[in-house]
């Protein structure tokens, strides 16, 4: 949405736990990606990820409405239909998530989330040491950062179809009417 459009030509679509959850999750995980050091900082950054994993469980079933999964989870079919109308340069806008965007958001909570836990059970009496665990995190967090870049360029995409800047969206929470 274009800096000179008034707030009445636009609709708040993301609260502010949406928000503040997307990017305290980037800087999160990011910081426990980027600071792999086995330390207390990558430690720390991955509890913050199960606890922000946590919040977005509970807003996803009692948030405000394009916050939760009954508003954006579609089955299979939607997601596959919205990916081919995208490719054909033809996809439907959605005031909240698209079926695309749904379906990320669902496997990237299962793979951050898988990251974060295989992390936790690592530090744990029962689990220190064991090496399909540790593999077990590594692949999922390679694999998480794999969806984060796959994100990204549905959000360019969506962006670019629906000339509508997406990522100011998730800042300000507003979208275009």
């Amino acid at each position: 949405m274009p800096a000179d459009v008034p707030a009445a030509a636009s609709l708040r679509v993301w609260d502010p736990v949406v928000r503040l959850f997307h990017w305290s999750l980037v800087a999160s995980f990011g910081t426990a990606f980027l600071i792999d050091d086995d330390g207390q900082v990558h430690e720390t950054a991955g509890y913050v990820v199960l606890g922000l994993l946590a919040v977005r469980l509970v807003w996803g079933l009692i948030g405000t409405r394009h916050a939760r999964f009954a508003d954006f989870v579609r089955g299979p079919g939607s997601v596959v239909a919205y990916l081919r109308d995208l490719a054909a340069g033809r996809a439907e806008r959605y005031l909240g998530h698209n079926p695309a965007g749904g379906a990320m958001i669902l496997l990237l909570i299962l793979a951050v989330g898988t990251t974060a836990l295989t992390g936790w059970l690592s530090t744990t009496d029962q689990f220190w040491g064991v090496e399909w665990l540790e593999e077990l995190h590594e692949v999922a967090a390679y694999l998480s950062v794999g969806l984060i870049a796959l994100h990204v360029l549905g959000v360019v995409a969506s962006s670019w179809l629906h000339q509508e800047n997406l990522v100011r969206a998730m800042i300000t929470g507003r979208k275009r009417a």
